[in-house]
């Protein structure tokens, strides 16, 4: 593998498409083994943009402004960040210039919308998954969870990330809302949602999966230790490393885990979100790219999830190990505003083992995430406590 100079004509060009927290830093791993990055999102300012060699800001699900800018900058590989974006002019674009799409056009778009990945799993892997219908009118959505989900259930949109437009519904009467806010919240207006049974689980995980060549130029695939986490309205609001769990579960995650990333194919990191109850292991969801639990990664392993998505994309050795046991816990914008004020870092940053990202997002939402704590610990226990307590002790303020 060689890389250029970044800047020059020989430089080896990498263009992100979605620049958020996790873009940003995938942007700072590539960066740092001297790749040229142009950072792409559909609002100016992102995260992405602040720190990339150019930035761009345009609808990337508009199949002529993404094919201009391809066209312009002529990337060797193109990242998707996220899943608004027109994946069917990827393809196209693949096949007809010498260019990579990370992990693989496949895995880009099976993974953009839940009804593909689920229908992968399910019906061609025959991997054990939550009970599932999709419905595309709410007439349809009822009738599928009186004749075959039942209640309690989940109703997300099948383009969305997050959390974004997902309720949990417990009553008949809740239904016609949940149905509203799904098929309103989606990244890109389908109108099309997934209804889930609830699956009676313990726990939940993220293994990291990662798809990268081995010494002899092989692929093979490697596993982070697992990641555990605690979300509410269906995103995340911490998480840890290690998650301990049976050896027999272990066992069988990292089986689920490597069919469906082998099923996606390509190189780079996949996130794979898996349920579990004593043994028993549930495929529940796969992002091919850096999963926001992961970010506690920059505190716990030697290579964090953004380092080995950069190294495994570009075909480089990677080294999953973990050093420390961490965890994180998200910083939230707390207000509605353009600008709001990070105070009382230094309280936060004087706990021993606790460090912060802040994201720089240009826009506040009361729960939009805004940054993040991470730390480590004798044990997770010791991590979490950690985390918690510097989240309390730094504040946010509108300017």
């Amino acid at each position: 593998m060689q890389i250029g100079t970044p800047l020059s004509d020989s430089a080896t060009r990498v263009m992100l498409l979605g620049s958020g927290e996790l873009g940003k830093e995938v942007i700072i791993s590539l960066q740092r083994i001297g790749v040229e990055v142009i950072a792409v999102d559909r609002y100016k300012n992102a995260p992405g943009h602040q720190v990339a060699h150019r930035s761009y800001s345009i609808d990337m699900t508009n199949a002529e402004a993404l094919e201009s800018l391809i066209n312009l900058e002529k990337p060797h590989y193109i990242v998707p960040e996220i899943e608004a974006i027109n994946t069917d002019l990827l393809a196209k674009i693949e096949k007809k210039n010498d260019l990579i799409i990370v992990p693989s056009i496949k895995a880009v778009q099976l993974t953009m919308n839940r009804q593909g990945i689920r229908k992968l799993a399910s019906e061609v892997l025959n991997i054990p998954t939550s009970p599932y219908a999709f419905a595309k009118n709410y007439k349809e959505l009822k009738s599928v969870i009186d004749s075959k989900i039942g209640l309690p259930c989940f109703i997300k949109p099948t383009m969305s990330s997050s959390g974004k437009g997902q309720s949990r519904v417990v009553k008949e009467n809740e239904i016609s809302k949940a149905w509203e806010h799904a098929a309103k919240s989606g990244r890109v207006d389908q109108g099309i949602v997934i209804v889930e049974g609830q699956v009676d689980f313990d726990y939940e995980i993220t293994l990291l999966t990662v798809r990268a060549k081995n010494k002899d130029g092989e692929i093979s695939t490697y596993f982070c230790e697992p990641i555990g986490h605690r979300q509410e309205n269906g995103d995340y609001v911490e998480s840890w490393q290690p998650q301990a769990m049976s050896e027999k579960a272990l066992v069988r995650s990292k089986d689920i885990a490597k069919k469906v990333t082998e099923a996606l194919g390509g190189l780079g990191i996949f996130g794979v979100e898996l349920f579990i109850k004593k043994d028993e292991v549930w495929f529940s969801e796969v992002s091919p790219r850096p999963h926001d639990t992961g970010m506690v990664t920059m505190a716990t392993q030697k290579q964090s999830e953004f380092e080995l998505h950069a190294k495994a994309i570009l075909g480089l050795p990677v080294d999953v190990s973990l050093s420390k046991s961490g965890a994180s816990a998200v910083i939230y914008g707390e207000y509605d505003a353009d600008v709001i004020i990070y105070d009382e870092i230094e309280k936060a940053l004087a706990i021993d083992g606790v460090d912060i990202r802040i994201f720089g997002k240009p826009e506040s939402f009361k729960k939009r995430r805004m940054g993040v704590i991470l730390s480590t610990g004798r044990n997770i226990d010791e991590a979490k406590s950690k985390a918690n307590e510097a989240k309390s002790l730094l504040s946010v303020k509108l300017k």
